[in-house]
């Protein structure tokens, strides 16, 4: 079975602050893309009225995930101003630490809570390395 780990977090946008909260994220992106070179891949999406976003990134294994949340981990703590963070969910097993600084930013970006899904089955086509 495959190691790659898929991140998925929800928030509610705060009233007024769409255009923040999307140039915020452009910023981040960058970020992510000019330091992270073994993420696989980080989008952000936003519900057709602009109340919901959703972060999506995808990781190789616990590893990669464990170096985006230490390398850009601090960008994290100002979008809060933007966003009520509901929910983080990861599919795959990431390290006990991992979930400690999922659950940690749960509660600094918002009210939301933490799922692991753990794989049962299924397949895997991204190639990795």
């Amino acid at each position: 079975m495959s190691d790659v780990i898929v991140y998925v977090d929800q928030s509610t946008v705060r009233d007024g602050k769409l255009d923040e909260l999307k140039a915020a994220m452009s910023d981040l992106v960058d970020f992510v893309d000019a330091n992270e070179p073994d993420i696989l891949s980080y989008d952000v999406y936003f519900s057709d009225d602009g109340t919901q976003m959703a972060v999506v990134h995808t990781h190789a294994d616990s590893a990669s995930l464990a170096y985006h949340m230490e390398v850009a981990g601090p960008k994290f703590p100002p979008v809060g101003e933007f966003i009520d963070l509901e929910a983080i969910d990861v599919y795959g097993r990431p390290s006990e630490e991992l979930v400690r600084q999922f659950e940690e930013k749960a509660s600094t970006l918002g009210h939301g809570h933490v799922s692991i899904h753990d794989r049962h089955d299924g397949i895997d086509r991204v190639s990795v390395g």
